[in-house]
């Protein structure tokens, strides 16, 4: 059965009547919550999401406006996604570096932040207490055990700079001078000591 949160008025979102969001969230305006899916009390969900098929929003995990979580994927306590992030199909957050079965941890776990516009490939993995940068593109498989840097391409097991890539998701290309045009949106960037920043 549908469960809707409790609010102080009613907004204007869609849960699927075979998921359950517990009394005590916050879902968004336009929000959409697919089947087989279970949203904690305490989780907050911003505007125009959408979430997929069999995903578990933990009490204290964060969404911002205009996410969009694929099928199989679970956000854990303490996992916080800014604005336009894209989750792909089962890739996976943590948020305890040391897990045993035996030995209860939840107050040792770490903080993971994925900033505006960042996209993480299908089967990814984010190893707990990582930040990963604005707009940048974790490659499918990819296991990442630190901090991604702003429009930053990574891939592979341990993932690892690859190139760089532009808010639009194309790969950028820097010239000599150490500056670049994205060939689609034309939006500028430079790099200074490997850090890549957009021309305004």
């Amino acid at each position: 059965m549908e469960q809707h949160c409790h609010l102080d008025k009613l907004m204007n979102y869609f849960v699927h009547e075979s998921s359950y969001a517990d009394k005590g969230c916050v879902i968004g305006d336009n929000t959409k919550v697919w089947h087989f899916t279970h949203i904690m009390p305490g989780a907050v969900i911003g505007k125009n999401c959408s979430i997929g098929q069999n995903v578990n929003i933990a009490s204290r995990a964060v969404l911002g406006n205009n996410c969009k979580v694929q099928n199989n994927v679970s956000i854990y306590d303490d996992v916080i996604l800014e604005d336009d992030v894209f989750c792909g199909p089962s890739m996976v957050f943590t948020n305890v570096i040391n897990p045993r079965s035996f030995v209860e941890r939840k107050n040792e776990y770490k903080k993971t932040l994925v900033k505006r516009g960042a996209s993480i490939g299908a089967n990814a993995t984010i190893v707990c207490g990582s930040i990963i940068g604005r707009y940048a593109l974790i490659g499918a498989g990819s296991v990442v055990t630190c901090d991604v840097p702003d429009f930053a391409l990574v891939y592979g097991v341990p993932a690892r700079r690859e190139g760089w890539i532009c808010q639009c998701g194309i790969k950028l290309n820097f010239d000599t001078k150490a500056q670049a045009e994205c060939v689609e949106c034309r939006k500028k960037y430079c790099l200074t000591k490997d850090i890549c920043k957009e021309i305004i």
